[in-house]
């Protein structure tokens, strides 16, 4: 019986070599091009800064990590970089590959050590979504890690499609606009919150994880569960940039553009002012639903 061989891939469909180095190097290009602009924009970081750049061993810290690095070989001001891990204690979890990449990198890194699965596991019913819970208590535990060791900066790794994702929740799910920014002062003022990524489209950075090829390490708390909100914003966004590609980007420049005259958060603008005539007594809403006639003389 012969054996049956597969054909040789066709010269014509086989990758160049040259042409992959060649798109990798554009890709990377772009990220630090859009990374620097975040920093610049938003006053990221400041001559001095000790930046924590937590580290999760997902592909969106990797980049934030790797690209950081990059930029600060020529960056106009000096600063430092610590990488940080919160070592939750899940069962199965690879202690061993986040520090030989940092070492191997030559990074001043730290790990933290807390036991947040087993709250988590424990607090949270069965069935359902651990995610919001499993944030807090990280968010929790490294905001008092940087206050321990005198960090400057937090930086995270969301990138613009979160950013997009998250005022889409807020809308739909809690009656607001608002979102995750690309830079934020903690609720107690002590920690500024930074995401160098906000520019960075998360398949630019599906693309840069592979070329890098980071040791990526899934999120298995809950056996990879993700928060069924999120999830359909995510589907819904995919959507969108299948059927209008640009859409995204678009959502993502609107969020930088506001225009409080034209919405009606009476908060952020002086609509009862507005072509207000001099002199013109105001009646509030009691009294416009009183039912009171403005002029109680006598008529006809």
């Amino acid at each position: 019986m012969n054996a049956v061989l597969p054909l040789p891939e066709p010269a014509s469909r086989r990758a160049d070599p040259r042409i992959v180095q060649r798109e990798q190097a554009k890709l990377a290009k772009r990220l630090r091009r859009q990374v620097g602009e975040a920093i610049a924009d938003f006053g990221m970081i400041e001559a001095g800064d000790k930046v924590m750049v937590c580290l999760s061993g997902g592909k969106d810290s990797y980049t934030m990590l790797d690209v950081l690095l990059q930029l600060q070989r020529k960056a106009p001001v000096p600063f430092e970089l610590v990488a940080v891990n919160l070592d939750q204690k899940q069962p199965g979890f690879p202690e061993h590959v986040l520090p030989d990449y940092l070492r191997a990198l030559g990074v001043p890194f730290n790990i933290i050590e807390q036991d947040t699965y087993s709250v988590v596991s424990r607090v949270v019913p069965e069935g359902k979504t651990m995610c919001s819970l499993c944030s807090r208590m990280r968010r929790g535990a490294l905001y008092a890690y940087a206050e321990a060791n005198g960090f400057t900066k937090i930086a995270l790794g969301h990138h613009r499609d979160d950013l997009v994702a998250t005022f889409f929740l807020n809308l739909f799910h809690h009656a607001k606009l608002s979102g995750m920014p690309p830079k934020l002062l903690s609720d107690d003022g002590k920690h500024v919150v930074i995401r160098p990524l906000a520019y960075v489209r998360e398949s630019d950075i599906v693309d840069y994880a592979a070329a890098r090829r980071f040791p990526i390490i899934p999120c298995n708390l809950c056996g990879s569960q993700e928060n069924l909100q999120r999830k359909q914003v995510g589907l819904m966004m995919q959507q969108w940039e299948r059927e209008s590609p640009g859409r995204i980007e678009t959502i993502a420049n609107a969020l930088g553009d506001i225009r409080p005259s034209h919405l009606a958060d009476l908060k952020l603008f002086d609509f009862p002012g507005l072509g207000h005539r001099q002199g013109a007594a105001r009646a509030d809403a009691h009294a416009w639903l009183a039912g009171d006639p403005h002029d109680s003389g006598g008529g006809d």
